[in-house]
């Protein structure tokens, strides 16, 4: 009688175990392996690559009729855009102007440069360099549009900055390659990050989690998603998210071109691929402008040669050849 309790006891104890097995299965296991995780690894830009007057740098060469001289305009700007305007030293300013603290060039820092503070090329990227355009450290910053809190920042200083449109890139969204989803209207994409939809196959993909990854705050590409959600709030997602399947955003050529990754790609948009060409032609629905901007009481007389340069037929030329579109 007693073995029989005892053997009774022990197969309740294995049925209650094997429910939990199957419970913890069915919440967690089965909707989450297999889940497309790490799509949106953040990875740093290789300055190293973009160094002016360096031999092997990845920058363009133009017969520019243009060469600086005198004061030189410092350019500083975002991780984007440092091909664009490391190529523009390299291409009107003079050798010798890009110094290094220490004498060479050194990735062993956070941002992976140690610009001298009389190099004219800087590297704060777009949070701290929008603070280095209003305090003055910088002279042209190469950026997307800043935030609420950048312009806040500016008009509290006294500071006014001018804005010139100087090309055109795509704000794109990407997932594990290993994502069957190949395209998102924006409604849908909107609704991923409202987390109105929390499932991949709420848009026609695998019964997956879904994880909708942001940046930082103040950094372009945060700025520029801001704008697209427009009025619709970004939502809180459920902890079980960070185990999903990601979706990110960021911008064309960075994801593209500058930190290429196999592991990631690029979703169409309202059944359009976000490419160069349609970029150019505008029939991808999510194009941003990016600025050379600096403050309108500067008196360097190199800041308005320099944008007009940009304009020109040269200094566009110079930034398809950088890898994006230009403004005209």
């Amino acid at each position: 009688m007693r073995l029989a309790g005892q053997l009774a006891a022990l197969a309740l104890t294995a049925a209650v175990f094997a429910a939990f097995n199957l419970g913890m299965y069915q919440l967690l296991t089965r909707r989450l392996s297999n889940n497309f995780s790490d799509a949106s690894r953040a990875q740093m830009v290789d300055v190293g690559q973009y160094l002016p007057f360096e031999d092997g740098s990845d920058l363009p060469e133009i017969d520019a009729s243009l060469t600086l001289t005198g004061d030189l305009p410092v350019l500083d700007g975002a991780a984007a855009l440092v091909p664009v305007y490391a190529a523009v030293i390299d291409s009107v300013y003079p050798q010798g102007c890009v110094t290094y603290e220490g004498g060479s060039f050194s990735s062993d820092n956070y941002y992976g440069e140690n610009f001298a503070p009389d190099s004219v090329m800087q590297y704060n990227n777009t949070v701290r360099g929008y603070q280095a355009i209003v305090d003055g450290s910088t002279d042209i910053l190469f950026c997307a549009s800043p935030s609420q809190e950048q312009l806040d920042y500016a008009l509290s200083m006294g500071v006014e900055l001018k804005f010139v449109p100087i090309g055109l890139e795509g704000f794109v969204f990407f997932v594990n390659s290993q994502n069957p989803i190949e395209n998102l209207s924006s409604s849908d994409i909107r609704k991923i990050y409202s987390c109105e939809y929390t499932n991949w196959s709420e848009v026609g993909g695998a019964n997956r989690v879904i994880n909708p990854v942001t940046r930082l705050q103040g950094s372009g590409s945060q700025t520029v998603f801001e704008a697209f959600m427009g009025d619709t709030k970004i939502g809180i997602k459920s902890p079980l998210a960070i185990a999903g399947g990601s979706i990110g955003f960021s911008f064309r050529y960075y994801m593209d071109g500058m930190v290429g990754n196999e592991g990631v790609k690029m979703i169409s948009v309202d059944g359009v691929y976000p490419s160069s060409e349609n970029i150019k032609n505008r029939s991808y629905p999510i194009i941003t402008e990016f600025y050379a901007i600096y403050r309108s009481d500067n008196e360097n007389e190199n800041i308005p040669l320099l944008i007009d340069w940009l304009l020109s037929e040269e200094g566009q030329e110079l930034i398809e050849k950088t890898g994006y579109v230009g403004i005209k």
